[in-house]
């Protein structure tokens, strides 16, 4: 299992309407930490099949929900539940940082 492509035109089809939690990474091409991160959301994508899914947003060719989100800088780990934001994590964390995360919301599902 492998990240879902997110894009402007299908993030209400993949992320608000997605029955489970969603977690998206705002990325880009040229960011470094975004990279040191890809391999992680990629294990995520994988161990959490079923019950998270991982997406994985080009801020450069999405820009509309970028702004719309107000990510300012890159990486930026987003977490959606039912249409709505409900946690955000900016920089390449450890995965351990995220995988707390995810399991706070994941838990209170």
């Amino acid at each position: 299992m492998k990240p879902v492509e997110i894009t402007d035109q299908n993030f209400q089809q993949v992320v608000l309407d997605s029955p489970v939690p969603v977690l998206v990474d705002f990325w880009a091409v040229w960011c470094g930490p975004c990279r040191v991160i890809a391999p992680v959301m990629e294990e995520l994508a994988r161990e959490y099949d079923g019950r998270l899914k991982v997406g994985k947003l080009d801020v450069d060719h999405n820009p509309d929900t970028a702004a719309k989100y107000g990510i300012r800088s890159i990486p930026s780990l987003m977490i959606f539940k039912e249409g709505e934001a409900v946690d955000m994590i900016v920089g390449a964390v450890p995965k351990q940082q995220l995988v707390r995360k995810i399991e706070q919301h994941l838990s209170a599902a």
